[in-house]
């Protein structure tokens, strides 16, 4: 399925009913301005240089330690989470 032609998908489009074009038209609109759109941050960040990548994933790291969910203990963290499933 991955080697579809214009033509091919010319041909589908032309065997629509009319009432199914506006809908046909909108997905069709909506993968192309997903293409011609700005990459996703997961693309920007696995294009950035290896060491680039490694720093900022340290970065998240060292917050992710200093946030207090990491320093609590485990009573603490079920009187927010809301406790155990038998409680209700």
């Amino acid at each position: 399925m991955n080697n579809v032609t214009h033509t091919q998908l010319q041909e589908l489009v032309t065997r629509l009913p009319a009432r199914k074009l506006p809908a046909a038209y909108a997905i069709l609109s909506k993968l192309t301005d997903e293409e011609e759109s700005s990459p996703s941050l997961q693309v920007t960040f696995l294009t950035l240089p290896l060491p680039e990548r490694r720093r900022l994933l340290a970065k998240q790291a060292e917050n992710m330690l200093t946030q207090i969910h990491y320093e609590e203990t485990a009573t603490e963290r079920e009187e927010w989470q809301g406790g155990d499933f038998d409680d209700y």
